[in-house]
């Protein structure tokens, strides 16, 4: 009952900061108001330590929808995880997430933001290691190793920023904008946001942290940890040189087709999506790097309303098919579990882009733009064919989830009697459907004039239903024995294993420093030096210490003893 009472009023009290947040932000909108608050918390003989508060549309924006999705996680949470012992945990865990997320957002100052930084990086481990088996603590190593290069990183530039006499970047945007000092502090702080947002070479630890429970995959995979990346982004976005902005366009593309590439070969669902998410990141990162930095958030608000209510149908998947991840052994689930396919159908129809949905308003905005831009040949067919193959790994998703014949074992029992996490479902589908033209209307009061040619406008149209043919045509038939069958397979391997980021970055990085650490052991702590160094040492002493104890300890008879033999050798040696 404890946990049900912490669970509701958790969800009551993030929903009332979550209406709060929504109706301060369109006040913000329309009045075109910033407020920068200064906390002072401590002031010690003319030393102040201050914190300092950003509040405009932007962060009271991103706040409410971090505030709406982890309600509603919350609320699915409190069935999905009913069995659990330790739920009260999880519950605190959770909103000491979503509490360092907000950290991040309304704060100007990188002290401040390292605050909330580091405070994701920590109870993301504990939340990736919270079923406690050797996969689980592999993948929150991983995670937490990986991000600590991006701390890393943030650190540095807050070092730099002493140049400038304050840790207040927002101060220095405008007139700092040339200097060398500033070029240093970006290029970290980019280094830093590709390694939270798992751009190419961090890609290896996203797919890894689906070890987690899935509510917290809906939750970091929608508005929390990957996205803290892309959020610090767009914030420093005004101060970033051509060349960086030119060297993470390549980086952020090429992420976006590796993982688009590696969902299509992918078999375990929650990877699919996480793929799915790595492959959005690239496009908010891209489209960020060509100078769109509110298109950015526009597809970062819609991206977090669509993937939340994914992982939660992929949550409700796996938990009537007997925990089991692998699509194949699902199947023909439209059936079955009308509701939940209706959510999922709905989810990846706004991750593919149609129109009408959440993510069409994004994902065609920023398609059009690339068709505007001055882009290079080979950047706009990456673009594109990007496009097509996350049309592709949904149909396949489909076919397999909802549409193919159903291969789990004959006795089953698939249901959808648990309203809360129907109720999480529904509320999310409802702002999947409307939350796109909603947040339309909202951030570009001044819209956007896109004039191109037929044939450039058709092309989002086009590439998506080649990415449909081949999704449902060409899986039909199981494209892995294509492969196999032309002696493509170690094509195959190289593109379904995110092209062996795993192994590099993993076993890759520490092969050399374990064999090191094992010589080491070999011939220091359990070779000659330590028989005839630090252990001798510690035995001879131990025999010293044992003769002084046995003389202490010892009764009259042998002092006395002693005394006439130290007596008779006086008296031999003086005869």
């Amino acid at each position: 009952m404890m946990f049900l009472s912490l669970c509701f009023i958790s969800f009551f009290g993030l929903m009332f900061l979550f209406i709060l947040c929504f109706i301060s932000s369109l006040y913000f909108i329309m009045n075109n108001l910033v407020y920068f608050i200064e906390w002072e918390l401590v002031m010690l003989n003319s030393s102040s330590i201050v914190m300092t508060i950003l509040l405009d549309w932007m962060s009271l924006l991103f706040m409410s929808f971090v505030m709406l999705i982890s309600s509603l996680v919350i609320l699915y949470s409190e069935d999905y995880m009913k069995g659990d012992l330790t739920l009260n945990r999880f519950i605190f865990l959770v909103l000491m997430f979503v509490l360092s997320m907000v950290f991040l957002i309304i704060s100007p100052n990188l002290i401040s933001i390292l605050l909330g930084w580091d405070g994701l990086g920590l109870i993301s481990y504990c939340l990736v290691i919270y079923y406690q088996n050797n996969k689980s603590y592999n993948a929150g190593m991983l995670t937490a190793l990986s991000n600590r290069i991006g701390d890393v990183t943030l650190l540095m530039a807050i070092v730099w920023m002493m140049n400038f006499g304050s840790w207040n970047y927002i101060f220095y945007m405008d007139c700092m904008f040339h200097s060398n000092e500033m070029n240093f502090i970006s290029f970290m702080i980019v280094v830093a946001g590709m390694t939270k947002s798992a751009q190419i070479p961090f890609s290896a630890w996203l797919p890894a942290a689906m070890a987690a429970p899935t509510p917290v995959s809906a939750l970091v995979h929608s508005s929390t940890l990957v996205t803290a990346g892309v959020y610090l982004l767009i914030r420093f976005n005004k101060v970033f040189p051509n060349w960086l902005m030119m060297f993470l366009l390549l980086i952020s593309v090429l992420t976006m087709f590796m993982s688009g590439l590696g969902a299509n070969f992918e078999y375990d669902l929650k990877k699919i999506i996480a793929l799915s998410t790595l492959s959005q990141l690239g496009l908010m990162m891209s489209i960020l790097s060509m100078g769109f930095a509110d298109l950015a958030f526009f597809h970062l608000l819609t991206h977090a309303l669509f993937k939340a209510l994914l992982f939660m149908c992929a949550g409700m998947v796996i938990h009537n098919v007997m925990n089991f991840q692998d699509i194949r052994f699902m199947g023909n689930l439209s059936i079955f579990m009308p509701l939940t396919s209706t959510c999922f159908m709905v989810s990846n129809f706004a991750l593919c882009g149609m129109p009408f949905l959440a993510g069409f308003y994004s994902k065609d905005m920023i398609l059009e733009m690339i068709s505007l831009s001055n882009l290079n040949m080979f950047m706009y067919m990456m673009y594109f064919f990007s496009t097509g193959l996350t049309v592709c790994y949904s149909f396949r998703l489909f076919y397999y989830v909802l549409w193919g014949d159903f291969n789990l074992i004959p006795m089953f029992k698939l249901n959808e009697e648990s309203w809360m996490i129907i109720y999480g479902m529904m509320g999310l589908m409802i702002f999947a459907i409307f939350g796109g033209s909603m947040l339309n209307w909202m951030i570009f009061i001044t819209p956007y004039f896109i004039c191109l040619s037929m044939l450039m406008k058709m092309m989002p149209i086009i590439v998506s239903l080649m990415g449909f043919w081949l999704g449902t045509i060409l899986f039909k038939y199981n494209l892995n024995y294509y492969f196999m069958m032309f002696k493509y397979y170690k094509m195959m391997i190289f593109m379904g294993s995110m092209w062996f980021m795993p192994l590099i970055f993993t076993k890759g990085m520490n092969h050399m420093p374990l064999n090191m650490s094992y010589i080491m052991l070999k011939m220091f702590d359990l070779g000659w030096s330590e028989y005839f160094g630090a252990q001798n040492m510690y035995y001879m002493l131990m025999m010293l210490s044992g003769m002084n104890q046995w003389f202490q300890t010892n009764d009259l008879k042998s002092y006395l003893v002693i005394f006439f033999i130290i007596i008779m050798m006086t008296v031999l040696f003086m005869v």
